[in-house]
């Protein structure tokens, strides 16, 4: 019995044996690239033992490496956390019912979102200069922040609210027809079906707050690529810097993942084993 795909027909002889040739020589051709780098690499010298032996000393991780990885988690988690209540504040103001406060949520959240990030960074880091608003060793990790929140944020809002958006109309209905208001209907029975349906969206946008710290080393922010550069500079070994920089960030976003979907898991597993509404109501009277 033959199966088909559901985004194209399942191929015949002909195509399969194209479609092996094809990724044969895919396959030869990045081989080869491959190659072609790390031989033009090594001839340069940046591949030999010497250029890693930097990264066997506790002063390397000490002076460069540990505090860009402080720098980074630290923005990373300031600006998840206010980044998460700003899109929360934002995604249910725009879907409120009361215009004053719907129309002022849309605007914010269009206009952060059509800021770039790194202008934003920019624009709070010298804002906050010249009116002494953060002591000067804060300043960049101010602008970084500000930077990321708002823009994260406002993408955020926009996630909350087409996951709320996306839910059965049905279910805001039935709440009315109980006599629950707006509020209680949001934040009793939509957004934590909304929530738990959009985590993995969440998370990715989680992961882009941690990558987007990369930036703020234009605004003299202490993180791990600008100081994977530093390294770079100060031992010769800008490959092997940024090889080490490229690992750490790559595990920083997978735990974050990780973590993210166990949480995941355990909100699903949670809303499983909840008692229904209408068992909770048929359980009152023999209270």
């Amino acid at each position: 019995m033959s199966t088909a795909s559901i985004l194209f027909d399942a191929p015949g002889p002909r195509a399969r044996v194209r479609n092996r040739v094809i990724s044969g020589v895919t396959v030869i051709v990045v081989v080869l690239v491959a190659w072609a780098v790390i031989a033009r690499l090594a001839g340069k010298g940046q591949l030999t033992a010497a250029k890693w032996q930097p990264f066997l000393t506790a002063n390397l991780w000490k002076t460069y490496v540990l505090p860009g990885i402080q720098g980074t988690l630290t923005a990373a988690a300031i600006s998840i956390v206010l980044a998460v209540i700003l899109g929360l504040l934002l995604g249910v103001g725009r879907l409120s019912h009361v215009g004053a406060l719907r129309w002022p949520c849309a605007v914010i959240v269009e206009f952060f979102r059509a800021v770039p990030v790194l202008i934003m960074m920019i624009f709070a880091y010298f804002l906050y200069a010249l009116y002494d608003t953060f002591p000067s060793k804060h300043l960049a990790l101010a602008g970084v922040v500000t930077g990321l929140t708002l823009y994260n944020g406002a993408v955020i809002a926009e996630i909350v609210r087409a996951g709320v958006a996306a839910l059965p109309r049905g279910q805001g209905e039935a709440a009315a027809a109980l006599g629950l208001s707006w509020g209680q209907t949001m934040r009793s029975i939509l957004l934590p079906q909304a929530i738990t349906s959009m985590l993995p969206v969440l998370v990715s946008q989680l992961v882009v707050v941690l990558k987007d710290t990369a930036i703020g080393y234009q605004i003299t922010f202490v993180e791990m690529v600008r100081q994977g550069t530093v390294v770079g500079s100060s031992y010769g070994n800008y490959i092997p810097a940024l090889v080490v920089i490229a690992v750490l960030m790559i595990s920083l976003n997978f735990m974050l993942s990780a973590a993210a979907t166990r949480l995941e898991r355990r909100l699903r597993q949670s809303q499983r084993g909840a008692t229904p509404m209408h068992a909770q109501t048929e359980l009152e009277p023999g209270d």
